[in-house]
């Protein structure tokens, strides 16, 4: 299972700012949705943004998929809402050699 890396524009969510995943997790990686907390299933995920590495979750809205990024993340690597950003994702149970 490789890797996807993908350019995205970080957008404002509801709870957390998100990017819009371009493919269907279970489709691309054959994983099921797993519950992420009451209320909520997706996907969990590892990987980067603009370079720094980072754990979420892509979770479905309108039939789209977006990965969540924490707030904390954007802080630190001074991204804002509307700033283009580099994503690269994986499964989070996908064993790295």
């Amino acid at each position: 299972m490789k890797a996807a890396k993908f350019e995205g524009e970080l957008l404002s969510g509801h709870k957390l700012a998100a990017v819009e995943v371009p493919f269907d997790p279970a489709l691309r990686w054959q994983a099921p949705k797993v519950k992420l907390w009451p209320g909520r299933r997706g996907y969990r995920v590892s990987g980067t943004v603009n370079g720094a590495q980072f754990d979420s979750s892509v979770v479905s809205r309108s039939r789209r998929f977006y990965v969540l990024i924490p707030d904390e993340l954007r802080e630190s690597i001074h991204i804002g809402i509307g700033d283009p950003v580099e994503i690269t994702l994986e499964p989070a149970t996908m064993i790295k050699l």
